[in-house]
């Protein structure tokens, strides 16, 4: 029992960063600074004036973010629905496979010609600052509702490029250099990882669309199903060599429009963990930034360039093409283009150089941290400006903390959920207003 006090002193300890982190976000509000920003910055703050907290193992963080991508994942999906992300499929694909590639590409050409990086290192860091992040553009898209297509795009292609690079960069590691022969190896390795983490995505998600309807002795089971589902999709898809997130992205999205018993509740439940997970995602990869290597000039400054290059030319260039062939208007494409934010997968691709021993390992990783600081500190806290000058319309969503629902034992039949949206012709008119409602018809 020697030990009761030690241990209770840490739940304490971690109980008062939760707070603090979820309290966060009304700080994130005012200042205008995405939430994760804040998380990331205090953690590198506190593993500065507490040594011991840089002891963390990156396995370990490793481990830990890849838990947290998974349900921020599954419930980005579960958010999105296949109904949403159906119209904009293709795009989705499009910039999420190639313009991811021609993003690495490009700030590889970057790097290697102005800084003189290698190579192969150069891509590696391409590679690892060429992803969004969903856990950034669902925090910063969270309570905006975008008019159109820009929001449900850049939410599918913040879900759909994060397996990509993290296949490619497993694949550039894996090879450990340049060559014929390599890079056959990583487009056969990335071929496979997305095939098969496709595959069991789809498979899992309609394997899970039939448990959800499967009754369960308490309602507080449900939403543990799913997340254990999920974890198995995950667990499976990167058995069989699959990318495990691609797998639990596109399970979400074909549950998300799912009817089944206590949906609301599963949804609510997911949406919290999705919370959580941000939360950890950014404090322990923190916890590995050390700002004394932030400060170096060869650290800060290729970082800026890139940042600004990424944020201001290269992005813009490459997203603004891959969008061409499809119907979207100018504002929506430059929209897309400016709001391509980087977070929480990046710095984990960056920690991946840690691991793998790659050479100035550290110094790449500082790189990789403040293309991530410049992308969240520019683009993220200007969304809404940019949104107001494209003339793209962008309300709040307010919360609606107070529910008052109807629960039924059976299946209602013949009954359809309605979304009165902003603008539509029954936003603010009465029942009467829209048209003549037959006797049988009842309005709850």
């Amino acid at each position: 029992m020697g030990d009761v006090a030690p241990f209770g002193l840490l739940i304490f300890v971690v109980a008062v960063v939760g707070l603090l982190a979820v309290l966060s976000n009304r700080l994130s509000q005012r200042v205008q600074v995405p939430a994760p920003m804040l998380f990331l910055a205090a953690a590198a703050v506190a593993a500065r004036v507490f040594g011991d907290l840089h002891a963390i193992d990156h396995r370990t963080v490793e481990r830990l973010v890849t838990v947290a991508l998974i349900v921020i994942l599954f419930d980005g999906g579960l958010h999105i629905g296949w109904i949403r992300l159906r119209p904009v499929v293709a795009p989705v694909a499009v910039v999420g496979v190639l313009g991811t590639f021609l993003t690495a590409g490009a700030v590889a050409a970057l790097a290697h010609l102005a800084f003189g990086l290698d190579w192969w290192v150069a891509l590696l860091v391409g590679t690892a600052v060429a992803p969004t992040d969903p856990a950034v553009v669902f925090s910063v898209l969270g309570k905006r509702e975008v008019s159109g297509t820009s929001g449900t795009l850049l939410e599918g292609e913040s879900g759909a490029n994060d397996p990509v690079g993290i296949a490619l960069m497993a694949g550039l590691l894996g090879a450990g250099g340049i060559s014929a022969a390599s890079l056959a190896g990583v487009a056969g390795t990335f071929v496979l990882q997305m095939a098969v983490g496709g595959a069991a995505g789809l498979a899992g998600g309609w394997a899970l669309r039939w448990l959800m309807r499967t009754p369960l002795p308490s309602e507080g089971l449900y939403p543990i199903r799913t997340l254990a589902g999920a974890l198995a999709v995950f667990g499976a898809a990167t058995v069989a060599h699959g990318s495990g997130f691609l797998a639990v992205f596109v399970a979400g999205v074909l549950l998300g429009d799912a009817r089944a018993p206590y949906k609301r509740e599963i949804e609510r439940f997911h949406s919290a963990l999705a919370s959580l997970g941000e939360i950890v995602a950014f404090v322990v990869l923190g916890l590995t930034v050390d700002l004394g290597v932030l400060t170096r000039a060869d650290v800060w400054v290729p970082g800026l360039v890139l940042g600004v290059a990424l944020a201001f030319v290269l992005r813009p260039l490459l997203v603004g093409a891959c969008l061409l062939p499809f119907r979207l208007s100018r504002g929506e494409r430059a929209f897309i283009a400016w709001a391509g934010l980087k977070g929480a997968v990046p710095i984990l691709l960056g920690s991946f150089l840690l691991s793998a021993g790659v050479p100035e390992a550290g110094r790449m990783y500082g790189i990789v941290v403040v293309v991530v600081a410049v992308s969240v500190l520019l683009q993220g806290s200007t969304v809404p400006t940019v949104a107001r000058l494209l003339r793209l319309p962008m309300r709040t969503v307010e919360p609606e903390p107070w529910a008052l629902g109807v629960r039924l034992r059976d299946e209602p039949r013949g009954v359809h959920r309605l979304t009165i949206a902003a603008g539509s012709p029954a936003d603010g008119a009465s029942l009467a207003e829209l048209a003549d409602l037959s006797d049988e018809v009842w309005v709850s």
